[in-house]
């Protein structure tokens, strides 16, 4: 990944203009990104499809298998330029990402039509915080925050209606995410992210498009 201060696609000083900007939602596992994407009705890419496959050398361990709460699970730099490319471009081509069986399944187009606004959405979305703002296309970058334990049974509930792992590994989860979610909060606000309610960053969101 490039560092903060260089473009990812090389152009003349001044000559990068955008018809779009991103707003990235991140926040706990459960905390209510999905469902604010979805109430927004916005374009919006799922950053959990640029995670990388299963048998891809070198990830992060954790509890004997894949930490899929860790930045090295994911692809930073492909997210970034997919981001970059749909504000540019219109559309872009993102992958599929099966999280049951944690492989890449296919692509798909994410394409922006006469939107102002793109929406970003997934845990690792406070990574991209700088390199987005160095392009100029940073609009807002958001944590939602609600009470720990309404976010547990959520995310719970909503795992195990998908089968996402096995039962013993989604409870063991839910109980590590409880216990460091104020330190993630801190830790997405460090990056540059501001932690609000979903409620009020619904609010946001709409007054960016007005």
């Amino acid at each position: 990944m490039p560092p903060a201060d260089s473009a990812l696609f090389p152009v003349p000083d001044g000559a990068r203009q955008y018809a779009r900007r991103v707003v990235l939602l991140t926040g706990p596992s459960g905390s209510g990104k999905s469902s604010l994407s979805r109430r927004l009705g916005l374009p919006v890419v799922a950053l959990d499809d640029f995670y990388h496959d299963v048998d891809a050398p070198g990830l992060p361990q954790r509890f004997g298998s894949v930490d899929w709460d860790a930045a090295g699970s994911w692809n930073h730099g492909a997210a970034a330029q997919a981001l970059v490319t749909l504000c540019r471009d219109g559309d872009v081509e993102v992958p599929i990402y099966d999280i049951p069986t944690s492989r890449r399944t296919g692509t798909t187009t994410v394409v922006a039509g006469d939107s102002p606004i793109v929406l970003a959405e997934g845990i690792f979305a406070g990574e991209l915080v700088d390199a987005l703002r160095a392009e100029g296309v940073l609009a807002d970058a958001v944590c939602l925050v609600r009470p720990r334990v309404h976010t547990f049974w959520l995310r719970l509930l909503r795992d195990l209606a998908e089968s996402r792992k096995r039962p013993s590994i989604l409870i063991r989860r839910g109980l590590a995410h409880y216990r460091s979610e104020p330190a993630k909060v801190r830790a997405w606000v460090a990056q540059g992210c501001r932690a609000t309610t979903p409620a009020r960053a619904e609010a946001d969101v709409r007054a960016l498009l007005t």
